[in-house]
């Protein structure tokens, strides 16, 4: 995991930026521009002028405190930082995804300006902090990363999961029998800390020495230090330069040495132009801090959040298999990661708020990882969400963190270590505090209590469980799912049941959004299904259409599926969000696509828009939930039967849609083939589709073409065999991308193509999408008759 040491100088390159020149305490550039803004668009409202980062809320819990961000003002300035905040998940990524626009170059600058005094200390020193690969431009980082990374790769990171599992039965040895512990001083801090040594090749020092030069980096990069508490610091961070420069020449002395930080001064000597000296130097001190610290501050914030939220801690104790995603939750919920910066190369655009040339950015990652725009329900803990590794803890892109699967791998065995060996663990009674600072967030100590006698291994009557291996990289969403209990079955309409699912131990089940679906597990079949009940109910509802010529899920259903029966469930996840922002909505259902239009009718109802629903089915008695929409939507509600010889006149819809309407449509490809055609030549993002079946996405690999693909953001040419997606390949290189149905429907794993011809299989994107070849469907789109393909990833 990534928190690099700092830089003390506030200069890019060694001059002045116009971001720094508005540094904390300035005015709102639009105002001293003169801009004419109108007062819902000013990125300076009241809010952003009260926002401090460094005490309160924010201080509290960031992501709640920019809750308001996220629903007024996603992207705005801030006087006192004299920053931009950007806040939501969409426009966080889309700042990670352009680091040529958005520099990294002042990634580490000091947030608070240094003193004079402090800057004589340093100096004293010889302090000559230099680029690293977290804050450097291209194409010099690209070409570091490359010849660099090797050690990182998930293969490579397997055969340290054995010694990571002894340091930790090491640590809790000692204190196992104990009964009261701090977690972070017993084994959160060193464990990691040792890992990272390991990894680097380091020698083995004075942790305690170590611990301040981190601190000392925190408060140094990311803090508001007094004058006085500048120099102190300085002197720390002057003698960690020292003492890194002492360890690199001992190192030289060892040119058999292994570890990364070796691998990196073979690298100076057998390529100084790319691995120059004074990179090896200033890696060495950002590495031994990036290397451990926000792997000790994430797993002490997953201690506390589990514990906290004592059902999720349970559920873990009782299935292990849990523990990968728990990991990725909690770094969702509550990563140690909290924001991260950037600063404009030219004018730019981040939402709907133009930025001058220079302007510096902080982007929360911790607020786009509550976003509920991405993520249902995103402000509540859930383990079981599925798509958790969608997170931005990580950063995404170019930068995303490279030491990422060192630091899943260990939270992973510190929880199935504990959950093993201590089951019954609990919060002691404490105040947690934490480090004041802009970027990284854990708790200074965790305090945990338990029973000695109710040790697992201490019974006679049985042994604590065996350990578990989860292969290092991002969680299979095959392991992910909550039980739930089926409540009711009834018959929705010929052919179709309706099904009430409540989870199996009465607990609420996650909010949902209009458009949401759940994958239901039955057997050896899982299927995904549209939420048609009412968003604010405990359980849900859905309606499953029997098609006897399907692959024998509905089928199956049907006939197995009965009250009172115990299945698995994923989600609420949603790829067919409702803009709710839009002057007026036609909504068109086809069959059971009516499911998530019902949904969105009852959403536009409660916000009182305008709206109309057209529902097309063979006749009335083959139409699920024709009863409840005619009476919940009496007056909006257009049915077409064809046994009555009614049929939409779609193409009279699409003409009568006011200025600014939206069209939202599920059903019979036909229907959504017909309707693309009608609104080709409206604006963009007026038509909005979802399929509820997919054709033809199949891989065969008989009949298939391998394929290269250069991944441009990861520096990487990856071969994608003829029997196997071009998903799997991006997976099995170590990059972290969301998927969902694997079957072309959801568009969860899409990416961008930079050049090549592409073999579109998918059901989400439009004809004039595909036309203009920019995005691609990873898990069954191809390249076009094996030709090389681009992307941005």
């Amino acid at each position: 995991m990534n928190r690099p040491a700092s830089s003390a100088d506030t200069s890019v390159d060694g001059k002045t930026t116009e971001a720094q020149r508005t540094g904390p305490g300035a005015a709102c550039p639009h105002a001293e521009s003169g801009a004419a803004l109108a007062s819902d668009q000013c990125p300076v409202s009241q809010m952003a002028a009260d926002f401090d980062a460094f005490t309160g809320p924010y201080q509290v819990d960031p992501a709640e405190a920019l809750r308001w961000s996220r629903d007024q003002l996603p992207v705005f300035f801030s006087p006192r930082l004299g920053y931009w905040v950007v806040s939501r998940y969409d426009d966080i990524k889309s700042v990670f995804r352009d680091n040529i626009t958005f520099s990294p170059r002042n990634a580490l600058e000091k947030i608070t300006p240094a003193t004079p005094e402090a800057m004589e200390v340093l100096k004293s020193y010889g302090y000559a902090m230099n680029r690293t690969m977290v804050n450097e431009d291209e194409p010099a980082h690209m070409e570091r990363r490359r010849v660099l990374l090797d050690h990182f790769l998930p293969e490579n990171l397997e055969a340290k999961q054995e010694m990571v599992r002894r340091l930790t039965r090491e640590k809790m040895d000692a204190f196992i029998d104990s009964g009261r512990v701090d977690l972070v001083e017993a084994m959160l801090y060193e464990v990691p800390l040792n890992v990272a040594l390991h990894f680097l090749g380091v020698p083995e020092d004075d942790i305690a020495v170590l611990k301040n030069f981190s601190v000392a980096h925190s408060v140094n990069t990311w803090g508001k230090p007094t004058d006085e508490q500048q120099v102190a610091i300085a002197h720390d961070v002057g003698q960690f330069w020292n003492y890194a420069g002492k360890i690199i020449e001992k190192m030289k002395k060892e040119p058999e040495g292994t570890g990364w930080m070796h691998e990196t001064i073979r690298k100076n000597a057998e390529m100084p132009d790319v691995v120059p000296d004074s990179y090896v130097h200033s890696m060495m001190m950002a590495i031994i801090v990036a290397a451990h610290e926000t792997t000790s501050l994430a797993s002490a914030n997953m201690f506390k959040t589990l514990l906290t939220h004592r059902q999720a801690w349970e559920d873990i104790c009782e299935d292990p298999s849990l523990i990968p995603n728990a990991v990725e939750e909690c770094l969702r919920y509550s990563g140690s990661i909290v924001a991260w910066r950037r600063q404009t190369t030219a004018p730019a655009r981040v939402g709907d708020v133009d930025l001058p040339e220079g302007a510096k950015l902080l982007i929360v990652q911790a607020s786009g990882n509550q976003d509920e725009r991405h993520f249902e329900d995103g402000d509540q803990f859930d383990i079981y969400r599925d798509n958790a590794v969608d997170h931005l803890t990580f950063g995404y892109g170019s930068h995303q963190c490279m030491g990422k699967n060192i630091g899943r791998m260990e939270m992973r065995i510190f929880l199935e270590e504990m959950t093993r060996r201590l089951p019954h663990l609990r919060l002691a009674d404490q105040e947690f505090s934490y480090l004041a600072n802009t970027s990284f967030r854990g708790p200074d100590q965790v305090w945990v209590e338990w029973d000695p006698a109710e040790n697992p291994e201490r019974q006679q009557a049985g042994r604590a469980r065996e350990n578990l291996h989860f292969p290092v990289g991002a969680p299979s969403r095959r392991n992910i799912a909550r039980k739930v209990r089926v409540t009711g079955v009834r018959k929705e309409a010929d052919g179709i049941i309706g099904l009430s699912l409540e989870d199996a131990k009465g607990r609420p089940l996650p909010r949902w959004s209009a458009g949401a679906h759940i994958e239901l597990c039955v057997g050896d079949y899982d299927r995904k299904y549209s939420l048609c009940g009412k968003p604010d109910a405990t359980g849900y509802e859905i309606a499953v259409l029997r098609e006897d010529e399907g692959r024998g899920g509905s089928r199956h259903i049907h006939e197995v599926v009965a009250e009172g029966m115990e299945l698995r469930l994923r989600g609420p996840s949603n790829l067919f969000r409702l803009d709710e922002e839009a002057s007026n909505y036609l909504l068109i259902a086809g069959g059971i696509g009516v499911t998530p239009i019902l949904a969105m009718a009852d959403r536009l109802k409660a916000l009182g828009k305008d709206y109309a629903v057209h529902y097309s089915g063979r006749s009335r008695r083959t139409m699920a939930l024709l009863e409840r929409l005619e009476k919940d939507h009496a007056g909006r509600v257009t049915v077409y039967g064809k046994d009555e010889g009614r049929r939409a006149d779609l193409a009279a819809l699409v003409a009568g849609l006011p200025e600014g309407g939206q069209i939202y449509t599920c059903g019979p490809e036909r229907m959504i083939s017909a309707l693309e055609d009608l609104t080709a030549g409206l604006p963009e993002g007026t038509l909005h589709f979802e399929h509820f079946s997919a054709h033809d996405t199949g891989l065969d690999p008989d009949r298939e073409t391998a394929f290269q693909v250069e991944l441009k953001d990861s520096g990487l040419t990856l071969d994608v065999a003829a029997n196997e997606t071009l998903l799997d390949a991006i997976l099995a290189a170590g990059i972290d991308i969301a998927c969902d149905c694997r079957e072309g429907l959801c568009g969860s794993c899409e990416v961008e193509v930079l050049e090549g011809e592409i073999d579109h299989r998918d059901m989400v994107l439009t004809r004039a999408e595909r036309a203009e070849n920019r995005r691609m469907m990873s898990c069954c789109s191809r390249s076009q008759a094996g030709g090389k393909v681009k992307l941005a990833l």
